[in-house]
C-alpha cells in the first residue's frame, strides 16, 4: 500500500499581514481535506518570512512574525537574507526561542562558534506508516555580506555533496527548501537527482504547476503571500517516489472572514503603537522631501550618513525619502515610514581616477533613474529619484571631477559614504568593482538618520 504525502508550502511572506488571516486559515482547512484522503501533510515555510519595511516586524525584531507562524503548526522553514541581514546577530539568534517549529538550515555557520547556528538543525526526518523516511534540508542564498553578521554562508555545489555524502542511505525522499532562487534550483535538479522537491523561492518566481527538472519537482508560490503552494505525490513499495503534481492557490480568490480586516488592522495598530512610543528627536519646522530637487531631507540624510561612516562627502538618491516630517517630535513611527529600507550606510574609498569612474557611471544613469521604479535589494519604495552630491562636484563642460573644491587626482586616495544599495543594483558596477567598501550592518540607513536627528535635533529636556 502506498503512503501519501502533501506539502503545503509559503515563501517570501516579507510580512505582509494583510494575506495573513486567509493563509492561516487556508492552511488548516486544506490540512483537514488532504488528510481525510489519507495524505501525510507537511507544512513548510521557504525563508524572507520578515521584512523590518513592516511596523510590527520592525517594534518586534521579527518576533511576532514567529507568533504568527506559530499558529499554522509549520513543520519545517528555512530563512532568507531577511532573516540573515536585516536582524542582528543577537536577534537572529534569539528569533525563534518561542518557535513550535524547526529551522532545517545546512549552507550557514556561526563564525563565533564555527558551528551550525544553535538555532538551527541540519535535517528533520519524519516516518511514514511504511517506514518511508522523508527528509528535509534547507539552503539559503549564500550572500557574502552574511560575514558582516558574524555568518558565514558556504557555497552551494560542496555543501550540497556534503551533505548527500554524509547522509547515504538515512532517507527515502530528500525535499530541499530553497531559498536560492529559480536559476539555482534548476542547477540543482540537473546536478543532484537524489533531490525529489525543491520548494523554491528569493526571487519571488510562480510556478503554477511547477517544473520538472529530470526527476526532481520544482515548486515555488511567488511573493507576499498572494498564492500558498501545494506538492502531492505517492511513495510505493520500492520507496519509490510516483504521481507528483504542484498546484497553487492563489490568496485573493480564498474565502475571506468578517474579523479579517479587524486583525490586520490590530496588527498594524500594534506595530506602529509600539514605535511611535520612542520619541527621537524634535525638529524647529516642517522638512518636506522632494523625488526631483535637492530637499532639506536628503541633505540631512548626506551629513547623517557622513557622520556614521567617517567622511566628509556623501551621495544618497532622493527616492529614499517616501515623506515629510513635521514640526514637532519626530517618533521611530515616524522614521519607520520615511526610511523603510533595509538599506546600510557603506564606506567606500577609491582612487581619483576610479572615484571619476564611479561618478561618470552616476552621471550616465541620473536622469533615467529619477522615476526608475527600483525594486528588491534593501529599497521599499517606488523610484531611484535623483542622485544627490555633497562634498564633490561634477563639471560637466570640462570633465572634471572636484573633491571639496579641490580637483581630484588621479592617484591619491579618496573615501566617500554611500549605501550598500549602490553596490548591488547594476547601474553602478564600479563602486564593487574598484571600490574598498566597507558596510556598517549595525544600523540600518534609518537608525543612523535618527541618530542625526536626535544629537540635532534633541528632545526638549534631555
Amino acid at each position: 500500500m502506498m503512503d501519501k504525502v502533501a506539502i503545503l508550502h509559503t515563501n517570501d511572506l516579507h510580512s505582509h499581514f494583510e494575506n495573513w488571516p486567509k493563509i492561516r486559515r487556508f492552511m488548516k482547512l486544506r490540512t483537514k481535506q488532504l488528510e481525510d484522503k489519507g495524505y501525510r501533510v507537511f507544512k513548510v515555510d521557504d525563508g524572507d518570512a520578515i521584512d523590518r519595511s513592516n511596523a510590527l516586524t520592525e517594534a518586534t525584531s521579527g518576533k511576532a512574525n514567529i507568533e504568527l507562524m506559530n499558529s499554522v503548526g509549520y513543520d519545517a522553514a528555512t530563512i532568507g537574507n531577511n532573516e540573515a541581514l536585516t536582524t542582528s546577530h543577537d536577534e537572529l539568534a534569539h528569533l525563534y526561542d518561542d518557535a513550535n517549529f524547526p529551522v532545517v538550515l545546512d549552507n550557514v555557520i556561526d563564525e563565533r562558534t564555527g558551528q551550525l547556528p544553535s538555532w538551527a538543525i541540519p535535517y528533520r526526518d519524519f516516518l511514514l506508516k511504511n517506514n518511508v523516511r522523508v527528509r528535509f534540508m534547507g539552503l539559503t542564498a549564500p550572500y557574502p555580506t552574511y560575514q558582516y553578521m558574524d555568518w558565514n554562508s558556504l557555497p552551494i555545489k560542496s555543501t550540497i555533496e556534503r551533505c548527500l555524502t554524509a547522509w547515504k542511505g538515512q532517507y527515502d525522499v530528500l525535499i530541499l527548501l530553497s531559498h536560492l532562487g529559480i536559476n539555482n534550483d534548476r542547477r540543482i535538479a540537473k546536478a543532484f537527482p537524489e533531490i525529489n522537491v525543491i520548494v523554491g523561492g528569493h526571487t519571488h518566481h510562480l510556478l503554477v504547476h511547477g517544473e520538472k527538472v529530470n526527476q526532481t519537482m520544482l515548486t515555488a508560490a511567488e511573493k507576499w503571500g498572494h498564492y500558498v503552494g501545494e506538492i502531492t505525490f505517492d511513495v510505493n513499495d520500492d520507496k519509490q517516489v510516483e504521481n507528483m503534481k504542484a498546484r497553487v492557490y492563489k490568496t485573493s480568490e480564498m474565502k475571506a472572514d468578517v474579523k479579517d480586516a479587524e486583525e490586520i488592522e490590530h496588527l498594524e495598530d500594534r506595530g506602529e503603537g509600539i514605535l511611535a512610543s520612542q520619541r527621537v528627536a524634535d525638529i524647529p519646522h516642517t522638512m518636506t522631501t522632494s523625488l526631483t530637487d535637492d530637499n532639506e531631507l536628503v541633505d540631512l540624510g548626506l551629513k547623517a550618513i557622513e557622520k556614521k561612516a567617517g567622511t566628509t562627502a556623501a551621495v544618497l538618491n532622493t527616492g529614499l525619502f517616501l515623506g515629510n516630517l513635521d514640526k514637532g517630535v519626530v517618533d521611530k513611527n515616524e522614521l519607520h515610514k520615511l526610511l523603510p529600507h533595509s538599506i546600510h550606510v557603506m564606506k567606500s574609498e577609491f582612487y581619483g581616477y576610479n572615484l571619476w569612474e564611479v561618478v561618470m557611471e552616476m552621471e550616465k544613469n541620473k536622469d533615467f533613474l529619477v522615476r526608475f521604479e527600483q525594486k528588491g535589494m534593501g529599497f521599499r519604495g517606488k523610484y531611484f529619484g535623483r542622485l544627490i552630491y555633497d562634498g564633490i562636484r561634477y563639471d560637466p563642460e570640462k570633465k572634471q571631477l572636484f573633491y571639496h573644491d579641490e580637483l581630484v587626482e588621479p592617484d591619491k586616495k579618496y573615501t566617500i559614504a554611500l549605501i550598500d544599495h549602490y553596490s548591488f543594483i547594476p547601474f553602478f558596477p564600479a563602486i564593487s568593482i574598484v571600490g574598498k567598501n566597507d558596510i556598517f550592518y549595525d544600523e540600518t540607513l534609518r537608525d543612523v538618520f535618527g541618530d542625526y536627528l536626535a544629537k540635532k535635533f534633541p528632545l526638549k529636556g534631555e
